[in-house]
This record gives C-alpha cells, sequence and structure tokens, in this order.
C-alpha cells in the first residue's frame, strides 16, 4: 500500500508527502537492475487498492460520524495518525528483516483481510457511537470521537499502510543488487493510485457499492502478497546492515522541516479544495478529480526530482522550499480566474472539472512531491530507511486538519490563508546567504496578493449585491439580493438554498405535512434554509417546533430573512448533521419534515438511503408522518425512482403531494408511514374551520379540504408503477450520490420535465386517500384533472411573455383546466385577473374572457356579476 492519501465528503486531504516519491532512493545509482520492473505490477495495484480504501472508508466514516466538520477533520485526522503509528512501529521491523518481502505480502494481507472486516465494523461502529454522542455534543467530545473511532477501528489497516512503503523501498534496494527505484516503478505506484481514485469513484462504487469494492481491493491486496512472495524467492537473501547505520536523526531541522511539510501540504490543499467548492459542482466527482491530479503533481515533481543531477538534489533543499512556496502563491494568483474556468467546465462535465483541478494542483503539487524526494533522501541515508520520514510527516499531516478548519480559515479566510501557509515554507529555509535569494519572490508575490482584495466568488445577479457572507470550513454561506430587491441564500456561490420570493411555498412545505396529521403536537425539521419552513410551522397552533441545521454559517445569516413586521421567533435550532441527529435523538414527534436536499451535492444523497429513512422512522410517535420533500427540478428520473423505491421500503404505504403548482420550481413530497385511507377528513375540515387555524393556512390557499387533497398525485400502488424495479439508495449502495452527473445535468433541462413525467405517470386513486366514498371523492378525480392541465398549460407557455402577451398564451390553457373542474381556484383566480386587467386596456377582449370564464364555471357568480355590470348583461 504505498500510495497514501484521503479523501472526504466535503474537504479532500492528501499529503502531499506520503508518496511513491520516496522510493527514490540512493543517488550514486546510474542505472536501474532490468529485474527491477518486474515489481511494475504489485506497485501499481498497491496504489490502485490504497487509494480506493480510503475513498470508501472516508464515506462510510462520514456516514457513522456525520459530516459535520468535527466529524470529517476527526475522520482525516484518526486516518493519517494510524498510518504515522505504523510508519514508526514498524520502521525498525523492515530494516532489520531479512526477508522483506514476506514483511510486505503480510503487510497486504492485514490490509486486504481488514478491508473486509470493515464492510461490517465501520458501519456497527457508527449504530453505537451516535446514541452515545448524543444530540448536541461538546466540541471537544465530538472531535475526540471523531478521532478515536477512525483510529481504532482502522488502525490494523492504518498501520500496515504506514509501513509498505518502507518495505517497498527495502526490497527494490536489495533486489539483485538494484541501489534505487526506477522512475518507471514510481511512475506505476503513482498510475495505480490515480487510477484507484477515478475507478472507485467512477466505476467500482457506483457498480460494487462500499463492500462490493472493499471486497474487490482487498482480492487486489492478496494478490500483491502472493506477487510479492514469488518475487520474493528470486532475490538475494543477504543479512541488512543496520549495524553502522544511525538509529536517530542528527539534525532536528530536518525532523521540523518533515513535519511542517506533511502539516503545510493538507493545510494547502484543504484550502484550495475549499474554494473549488464554491465554483466547481460540489459533487463526489469534483473531489475525485481534485485528488487525482494532486497525486499527478506529486508524481511529476518525485520523477522530475529523480532525474535531476545528484548535485542539484544534494544542494536543492533551499531552492525546493523556496520553489514550492511560490507554487502556492500561484494558485493564490489563480483563484480570481477560477470562476471563469469553472464555466468552461460546466460545459466541458468532468473533463472540465479535471482541467480545472490541473491549473490548480498540478504546479504546487510538484513541487511538493519534489521537496518530500529531496528530504526522504536525507531520511534514507541517515536511517537505511524511510519509515521515520513517513511518520513524522504523517504526524504533521494528521494535525493539520484542526488547525486549518479551527484557526485559518476563520481567522483569514480560505484564500488569505493561503499565504501564511505558502510563506511558512520560507521559515524552513536553511539560513544561509543564499536564503534571501530563494526568499525574495515569494516574498514580492505574497506582498502583491496581500495588496490586493480578496476576490469575490459569490455569483452576484447583475444589479444586485452581497448583503453579508460567512465563511466557514465546510461552506460559505452568502446572502445576495438581485436587482428587484429579492434576497436568496446561497450555499457556496452558486447552490441557492431559498429566498424572500419564496416564502409562500415555504410555508406551504411546512403547514401541508402538519395538516394531514389529525393533531400534530411536536414536528421536526431536518434542514432549515432560510429560516421559512420551521417559522412556517411555528404559526401552526399547538405545534411545537425544533429545527436541525448542519450549517453553522447558515443560521447565523437567518436574521437577513426575517420580517421585522411579523415579529415572528425563531424556533429553536440545533446544528447538527441530520443523519446523526436522529439516530442519536430520544424524542419521538408527530411530524418530521426533511426539507430539499440538493441530490448531486456532496453529501446529500446520504439523506434519501433507506437507512436514514428507516431511523426517522424509529423517531415517529404512534400515528405519526414523515415528509420527504423532493426538489423535482434538482433531479434526474433514475434518481427519482431510486428514492421513491427507498421510501416505499420503509414506508409501504406512502404517498405523493405536490407542494404548489409552479412549473419553475416544482416539488415533491412523499409522505409516510400511514395509509393515505388514515386521512380524517372530518378532523381535517373541522381544523380548517377552526379561526386561529384558518387565520394561518388561508392566506397560504388551504382553504377547503379540496385545496389541500387536490394536491395529492399518488398512493402506494401508483408510487410502485412509477418507481418500477431497481437498485435502492442505501448507505451501501449510494445510486444518488453517484447518479451526480444527470443530476447536474438536469439543472440544464426545463425545470418541469421530471414534474410532466411524474403527473403523466401516475393515477392518483380516490380509493386509496379516503376512506369512505362521498361527495368530495366523486369531485376530487375533475379537480386533479384540471390541476394536471394547468400544469401542462404552464408548462408550455413560450418565452416569459408578460401583459397582454401573458394573457393571449395562457388563458386558453386555463379555460380548459376551468372547464375541467370549475372548483379549481388556482385557474379561475387568474382568468378573473386578467379579465380585470383588460377592462382598462381592451374591453372587448375583457368581454370575451369573462363570457368564456362564466361558461366554463357557471356556478360562479362573480364572473357573470362582473359581466353584466360592466356590459350591460
Amino acid at each position: 500500500m504505498t500510495t497514501i492519501s484521503s479523501d472526504t465528503d466535503r474537504n479532500s486531504a492528501a499529503p502531499q508527502s506520503i508518496t511513491a516519491t520516496g522510493l527514490a532512493t540512493e543517488a550514486s545509482a546510474r542505472h536501474t537492475s532490468p529485474a527491477s520492473w518486474a515489481l511494475i505490477p504489485i506497485v501499481t495495484a498497491s496504489g490502485f487498492a490504497g487509494l480506493g480504501y480510503e475513498i470508501v472508508w472516508t464515506r462510510q466514516l462520514s456516514l457513522a460520524l456525520g459530516t459535520e466538520m468535527m466529524a470529517v477533520l476527526g475522520s482525516v485526522a484518526g486516518f493519517f495518525a494510524g498510518l504515522a503509528l505504523g510508519a514508526f512501529a514498524l520502521d525498525g521491523l523492515i530494516r532489520r528483516t531479512r526477508s522483506p518481502a514476506r514483511v510486505y505480502a503480510a503487510l497486504e494481507t492485514v490490509i486486504g483481510l481488514w478491508g473486509v472486516f470493515a464492510v461490517w465494523l465501520l458501519p456497527a461502529a457508527g449504530r453505537t457511537l451516535a446514541p452515545l454522542l448524543g444530540t448536541e455534543p461538546a466540541p471537544v467530545l465530538l472531535w475526540a470521537a471523531s478521532f478515536a473511532l477512525p483510529t481504532l477501528a482502522l488502525l490494523p489497516a492504518t498501520i500496515a499502510m504506514g509501513g509498505t512503503l518502507a518495505a517497498l523501498e527495502r526490497i527494490t534496494r536489495e533486489w539483485r543488487g538494484a541501489s534505487r527505484v526506477s522512475a518507471g516503478v514510481y511512475g506505476a505506484n503513482t498510475a495505480g493510485a490515480v487510477a484507484g481514485t477515478l475507478a472507485s469513484t467512477f466505476l467500482l462504487i457506483p457498480a460494487l457499492g462500499f463492500s462490493g469494492t472493499l471486497l474487490a481491493l482487498a482480492c487486489v491486496n492478496l494478490l500483491c502478497a502472493l506477487g510479492a512472495l514469488a518475487l520474493g524467492r528470486t532475490m538475494r537473501s543477504t543479512k541488512p546492515d543496520v549495524e553502522n547505520l544511525p538509529r536517530t536523526i542528527d539534525s532536528p531541522r530536518l525532523t521540523l522541516t518533515l513535519f511542517a511539510t506533511g502539516f503545510l501540504g493538507i493545510a494547502f490543499e484543504m484550502l484550495v479544495v475549499r474554494l473549488a467548492a464554491q465554483v466547481l459542482e460540489d459533487t463526489v466527482f469534483t473531489f475525485a478529480g481534485l485528488l487525482a491530479a494532486y497525486l499527478l503533481g506529486t508524481a511529476a515533481g518525485g520523477l522530475i526530482w529523480q532525474r535531476m543531477p545528484s548535485r542539484a538534489r544534494e544542494s536543492g533543499e533551499g531552492w525546493l522550499l523556496g520553489g514550492t512556496a511560490l507554487a502556492c502563491l500561484a494558485t493564490a494568483f489563480l483563484v480570481p480566474a477560477i470562476p471563469d474556468i469553472a464555466e468552461f467546465a460546466r460545459e466541458s462535465g468532468i473533463i472540465g472539472e479535471l482541467a480545472v483541478a490541473m491549473a490548480l494542483f498540478l504546479v504546487p503539487s510538484a513541487a511538493m512531491g519534489a521537496l518530500f524526494g529531496q528530504l526522504a533522501q536525507r531520511v534514507r541515508d541517515q536511517r537505511g530507511s524511510l519509515g521515520w520520514a513517513v511518520g513524522i510527516n504523517g504526524a504533521g499531516a494528521a494535525l493539520a486538519p484542526l488547525v486549518t478548519a479551527q484557526i485559518l480559515i476563520p481567522g483569514f479566510g480560505a484564500w488569505t490563508a493561503l499565504l501564511p501557509v505558502a510563506l511558512a515554507y520560507l521559515l524552513l529555509v536553511p539560513v544561509r546567504r543564499t536564503a534571501l535569494v530563494w526568499s525574495a519572490a515569494p516574498l514580492l508575490a505574497a506582498l502583491v496578493l496581500w495588496l490586493r482584495p480578496t476576490p469575490q466568488l459569490t455569483r452576484v445577479p447583475g444589479g444586485g449585491s452581497l448583503l453579508a457572507m460567512r465563511e466557514g470550513p465546510m461552506a460559505t454561506a452568502s446572502v445576495v439580493d438581485d436587482v428587484a430587491g429579492t434576497r436568496y441564500l446561497e450555499i457556496n456561490g452558486h447552490f441557492r438554498m431559498g429566498g424572500t420570493s419564496s416564502a409562500r411555498s415555504d410555508y406551504r412545505q411546512a403547514t401541508l405535512p402538519l395538516l394531514l396529521h389529525p393533531a400534530p403536537k411536536r414536528a421536526l425539521f431536518l434542514g432549515i434554509g432560510t429560516g421559512a419552513t420551521v417559522i412556517g410551522a411555528a404559526h401552526v397552533p399547538n405545534v411545537s417546533v425544533h429545527g436541525v441545521e448542519l450549517s453553522r454559517e447558515v443560521v447565523a445569516l437567518l436574521p437577513y430573512f426575517a420580517n421585522p413586521a411579523a415579529n415572528d421567533r425563531m424556533p429553536p435550532i440545533t446544528v447538527a448533521d441530520a443523519r446523526r441527529y436522529v439516530v442519536a435523538d430520544q424524542a419521538s414527534y408527530d411530524v418530521i419534515v426533511a426539507d430539499l436536499f440538493h441530490p448531486a451535492l456532496d453529501g446529500s444523497g446520504a439523506l434519501y438511503t433507506t437507512e436514514h429513512f428507516a431511523a426517522v422512522k424509529r423517531r415517529l410517535a404512534p400515528g405519526g408522518i414523515f415528509c420527504q420533500w423532493l426538489p423535482l427540478y434538482q433531479l434526474d428520473l433514475p434518481s427519482l425512482r431510486a428514492i421513491i423505491r427507498s421510501f416505499l421500503a420503509i414506508y409501504p404505504n406512502g404517498s405523493a403531494w405536490l407542494n404548489h403548482y409552479s412549473v419553475r420550481t416544482p416539488m415533491l413530497a412523499l409522505i409516510g408511514p400511514g395509509d393515505a385511507s388514515d386521512l380524517d377528513l372530518n378532523a381535517l375540515a373541522a381544523r380548517l374551520r377552526d379561526p386561529t387555524t384558518r387565520a394561518v393556512v388561508e392566506p397560504l390557499g388551504f382553504e377547503a379540504p379540496i385545496d389541500l387533497l387536490g394536491q395529492y398525485v399518488g398512493g402506494p400502488h401508483a408510487l410502485a408503477a412509477f418507481a418500477g424495479e431497481g437498485p435502492r439508495n442505501t448507505d451501501d449502495y449510494p445510486f444518488v450520490s453517484f447518479d451526480a452527473r444527470r443530476n447536474v445535468v438536469a439543472l440544464t433541462a426545463p425545470p418541469w420535465s421530471l414534474l410532466l413525467s411524474v403527473i403523466r405517470t401516475m393515477q392518483p386513486d380516490p380509493a386509496e386517500l379516503l376512506t369512505q366514498p362521498d361527495a368530495l371523492s366523486e369531485r376530487l378525480p375533475a379537480y386533479w384533472r384540471a390541476r394536471d392541465r394547468f400544469l401542462e398549460a404552464g408548462a408550455a407557455l413560450p418565452g416569459d411573455p408578460r401583459g397582454k402577451a401573458l394573457i393571449e398564451a395562457a388563458s386558453p390553457g386555463l379555460l380548459e383546466a376551468l372547464r375541467a373542474s370549475p372548483e379549481f381556484d388556482p385557474a379561475y383566480v387568474p382568468l378573473m385577473g386578467m379579465a380585470k386587467s383588460l377592462l382598462g386596456s381592451d374591453r372587448a377582449a375583457a368581454q370575451q374572457l369573462l363570457q368564456a370564464i362564466a361558461a366554463a364555471a357557471p356556478a360562479r357568480r362573480e364572473a357573470s356579476e362582473l359581466l353584466a355590470r360592466e356590459f350591460g348583461r
């Protein structure tokens, strides 16, 4: 397992140092033994498996620990701590063994076996840990637990990984007299690492899931072990000459430099990934591309360093440190151009994102790779192995996530923090006269960057402005307004999470599931956006509301969306990962509402899994309901069907409902677990007549039972028929997360595309909705037909017509809807508004439209009365 790096849910982190760069050893050799090429398949496969494991494990750990920043950082730090411990603990054994091939085979076997064991271990550990932590653990407790779980759960494997680099270096050094590893072997290892990153993300996990991928990678480890044993039989068996080699490093500066470069490499990568997330698509594939680019850059730097003349390698530490600082600053110079580069990326798909990743990482990571090659060579010369270099560097890498997230980003901001990280390399330059030369260019570049304004990566609409921004370790939350003064909440610069223009829709999101419950007392909201949903729920009488929001930055910006005239009080909000909160919570709720989660956003797919739906069900009180809102304008059809299949697996009596009749932002609610026929129509009618409830829901369009029941799209039979056969979205098989590319493409399609597919396919049945047939059950089919015709007409509107052009384009479809159901207010109200607006400009057209309205809805007297009054009829 010679390539060591890490990828996390939101902050990819790969040590700039711990790669096969360190395989370059004694510089005195002028050629490489041809026999060493036999190692290339083993080295390639080992690098492939190493990165595959880390991608799977870090994603499994995010499911176990949550995606709060402390949990993510603890996972990364714990992983690197295990690697460092393994490098230290196994260094002596590897230096003294008579058979390094056997040691290497044993280490690969341990990794593979533990990879198989982790299929069960990590999910079980997550289920155990969340209740022990509770719903609101102190940051210190969350950090400690998040550090301890990956450290202990993966310790055998990470210790073994920490030793494989030194073991492979021993094998190649002693192979028939080969004095150093060839560039071909080094390149093969890094090629395997890059292939493992991309293949695991793009091929293995989507096809096999996490468990299947771990089993496949374990087979790769075992093949590596068998290959090493077979090749070991052809090696010279010699007693290692360790007696004359120093046992310790004689230069404290070298130890400090190794530690610091491990720390700075992780810090730099976290900062750049944090900036890139503000402009790229922020999917699982985005971070795989960034990690692959980082590894390629490190490989290139190591190869360049290997091929440098011996004199340059022996005296090149100062200029390598200065060059690394300058390369990091070059990336800082590039940051303002990232949005323009990202536009190209969006047009070119994953190839474009890889190009952006290369632009950001290739040069600085190449400099880091060459630098570690230099430092590792010095350790190799003094100790006879690389274990010490890997261990010290890994210890620095383990510390970096916490310091970066808790000090650098809050204290400086992600972009400004690049400056001290880059300049810190200069502090490591040996104090000589030439140090001034190596430091001059980076210092000048840093000064220029410091004097420049901080680049603005949040997109502001033309004529609008940026009102506020909160930059945190996980996300950048911004409040922007447009030229009309409408405010929006944006995450990472381009994910819009609601705004003042959608307040009515947000209130309906909260109110619809609360009305479907006969007497709700306690409600839990997972995800709060601008806060309008929890405030809307708090308006409903006799309901106690609690919200859970992942991002502390979002909570800090909620006052910007408050309505001063309403004097609303914000219900209590807990900052926590929704999945972990639900598992840890011991309370029960009458209604649980999950907000709209962008399915392509990395981490959001985990909120649509069967395991999460089952955890929510355990929190429901008897007779309780769960409402999962789905953004149809951000989903593709395969993801929607997978989510519905997953939902029905836990809530077999589930049903689907619309929020409103907008074709621009259509939303679908999955309601469970009770059978839709459990709806008490008399209780609903009584609640709507209650004055306090009526004052809340009537402005939202819920005046009578038919206004609410008209949102019904289908029951369990219609949902099952629509979903069909296919995969579910589970923790082990995260279909939605790895369907991100199609969900990103769905954003460019007309927003009503999926909505029309739903209403054209699902056939609602009144018998599934109402317990006893009555007059309402006879009226509902006509109402639903009117609704569907209304939506079809809205989707068919050409462009964005205004004024009379809008009336001419929209009125035919609205009249058709009204003919289908004269009581369908969403068609009747705008038609009457159109007629009244025409009275002042085109009375003939107004008369004609009023006549058509009166004919379509003869029982409604307003059109006839207005026609008679204005035109004497």
